[in-house]
């Protein structure tokens, strides 16, 4: 599930409050250890990422780009009692997650998505431990891509 409400915006909106594990705690609720264990395997040996987190005043949230050495593998957002992840594509690599083996729901959205300027977006919005195999492998699909 990819959407959603009308009103809904992310959580966050503090520049002067850092979003460490107090933080996340307290507006993750339930879904932070899915959180814990998604930074976990992302940032161990397997991967070997780096999330960094910001305050982006154009969008007036905290958000953590989760990188690569300098590629930017994917977009991390908080919301409340769940997080959204935010992979970006082009219409080249975008072609591959069809032969993922992800959950069918999530290649059906990235296909349903619009682009934004000249990227596709694939959008997850987390908050159980079922989800994470298939973040981890979109993630590592993204990481093979030049």
């Amino acid at each position: 599930m990819t959407t959603n409400q009308p009103d809904e915006k992310p959580l966050l909106r503090e520049p002067d409050v850092f979003p460490d594990s107090a933080v996340l705690a307290n507006v993750l609720g339930d879904s932070l250890p899915v959180y814990e264990e998604l930074m976990a395997a992302l940032t161990g040996a397997g991967f070997g990422l780096t999330p960094e987190w910001r305050y982006y005043n154009d969008g007036k949230a905290w958000l953590c780009k989760v990188c690569h050495k300098k590629k930017t593998i994917f977009w991390l957002s908080v919301w409340d009692r769940y997080f959204k992840i935010a992979f970006y594509f082009t219409e080249k690599t975008g072609a591959g997650i069809a032969d993922l083996d992800i959950a069918e729901p999530v290649k059906s959205d990235f296909y349903k998505h619009k682009p934004i300027g000249k990227l596709l977006p694939l959008l997850v919005n987390v908050s159980s431990s079922d989800q994470v195999p298939d973040i981890l492998r979109v993630a590592d699909y993204k990481m093979r891509q030049k």
